[in-house]
């Protein structure tokens, strides 16, 4: 953490103006919340936050008069924003809150600055810092924020009951701080927030998606779904990843805690890419296997197929748990459906063929795949780690000189239907979509090149087996 000198942060010129405008105006202003605690924990941030104890929006007005840029308005909720040389402002009145039991939006009045501190979610979000001349820079801190900083806690500024069941998102925003901070959550705070769990159920979605989001693109995101498993919070937002949990014996067979590895595949690939949605295909890549698991006495537990099933699962949950049903959504479905191929193929020989296949499924995301399936290894044999990893560099190896030989990536076979139709006067029908599949099945195989000439040599032998003659010219 950077040394507590409280002037530095308020080297932009806009808090002077600001200072110059509140005195003018008779009014206190303070800098407030994730501003102050990020320039203390040295993370870079553009978003500043203004209490007025009077008018935000009246301050707010003339600093864009000064500035001569935009204001917006929000005066249902009493807000005004402002943008300036690479950083938001947004001004607000101090205010208090009070709660309805069944509604996370507040009943709000005036107040003081310890009025919209004590509201705040946590301690080292409540800090401020003084904007009036003679105080310029003065650490506000009623709650010890400074102090949970330093000992890297996440702490209520009141009763931690009466917070959370006030606002329930601020049960996931308190594991989300925990997860991106690697603070930890304190456990009276903790307690309070398995109490209130059911609380969350008032929360939208869309605002839960926002800070799941948030938890799964932290640094090491175990930690959240860790705190969201054991604060009872999982199993009600996201009951399919909490099913993942537990073990089941039989005799000398047990199953891995496929919630534990799925924690680990994910911050095996959180540690290579920061792609927010190969991190959900490690999240998704064996939410079926509580639906799959067999028990075989030979063999002991199975879960066949979880990887087909898994992928038509992630729509559902997409669609439930309001997260993008778009191309984000297509792909993390690609990647459940394939994060078992090339482990299939590093076990057996890997052939031309399979290569071929995987390429032409996987596309232009074949190196995501390889990053989430090399992440799936997770043995504690160190030997058997070894060895698949050696077996994905032959794969990668044969999936390089393929790509080379046979642009099969992203390929489409030469001849189309629309070439077969064309030749032999068909309209739309099974035999043209027998002779293209065929076609491309034999390039995948590896029967002929990726090759025009090839491929129309196999149309005519095709189309000669179905006794079909090509049309006339007009």
């Amino acid at each position: 953490m950077k040394k507590n000198d409280s002037t530095a942060p308020l080297s932009l010129p806009v808090f002077r103006q600001i200072s110059a405008i509140a005195s003018r105006q008779g009014v206190p202003a303070f800098v407030v919340g994730g501003y102050v605690r990020d320039f203390y924990l040295g993370r870079p941030s553009t978003d500043i936050d203004v209490v007025v104890v009077g008018s935000g929006i009246g301050l707010a007005e003339e600093l864009g008069r000064e500035l001569r840029t935009k204001v917006s308005v929000y005066k249902t909720f009493g807000t005004a924003a402002l943008r300036t040389k690479g950083v938001e402002v947004e001004f607000v009145g101090a205010r208090k809150e009070s709660y309805v039991r069944d509604s996370r939006k507040p009943q709000v009045e005036a107040g003081t600055l310890e009025d919209d501190q004590r509201r705040r979610d946590f301690t080292i979000n409540a800090m401020a810092w003084s904007l009036g001349e003679e105080d310029f820079g003065r650490l506000v801190d009623p709650f010890d924020g400074m102090r949970d900083l330093h000992e890297g806690i996440i702490r209520t500024p009141c009763d931690p009951d009466v917070t959370f069941s006030d606002d329930p998102l601020r049960m996931m925003r308190a594991v989300r701080f925990a997860a991106q901070l690697g603070f930890d959550i304190l456990p009276e705070t903790f307690a309070a927030i398995r109490r209130n769990r059911e609380r969350i159920r008032i929360v939208s979605r869309e605002r839960i998606a926002v800070e799941l989001n948030k938890i799964v693109a932290s640094a090491v995101p175990s930690r959240g779904f860790d705190l969201l498993e054991r604060s009872g919070l999982l199993a009600l937002i996201f009951p399919e990843m909490q099913a993942l949990k537990g073990v089941e014996r039989v005799g000398r067979h047990a199953h891995k805690d496929n919630f534990y590895h799925t924690l680990k595949v994910l911050d095996n690939v959180a540690a290579k890419s920061d792609d927010l949605w190969l991190r959900w295909a490690a999240v998704l890549h064996d939410i079926a296997k509580p639906l799959t698991k067999a028990y075989d006495p030979q063999t002991g537990w199975t879960f066949h197929s979880h990887e087909t099933l898994g992928s038509k699962m992630v729509p559902q949950i997409f669609r439930r748990m309001k997260l993008p049903m778009n191309e984000h959504m297509k792909f993390v479905q690609k990647m459940v459906f394939l994060h078992l191929r090339p482990i299939i193929l590093s076990e057996d020989q890997v052939t031309d063929s399979a290569v071929r296949r995987l390429l032409f499924e996987a596309g232009d995301d074949i190196e995501k795949l390889m990053t989430l399936c090399e992440a799936d290894i997770t043995s504690g044999i160190d030997a058997k780690v070894k060895r698949y990893m050696a077996n994905f560099r032959l794969v990668r190896e044969k999936m390089a000189d393929l790509e080379e030989r046979d642009r099969i990536r992203n390929f489409q076979p030469p001849v189309t239907g629309e070439i077969i139709m064309q030749t032999y006067g068909l309209p739309p029908c099974r035999a043209v979509g027998e002779i293209k599949e065929r076609i491309k099945n034999a390039i995948l195989d590896g029967e002929i090149r990726n090759d025009y000439d090839e491929a129309y040599a196999l149309m005519e032998r095709l189309a000669a087996e179905r006794g079909l003659t090509k049309a006339q010219d007009g």
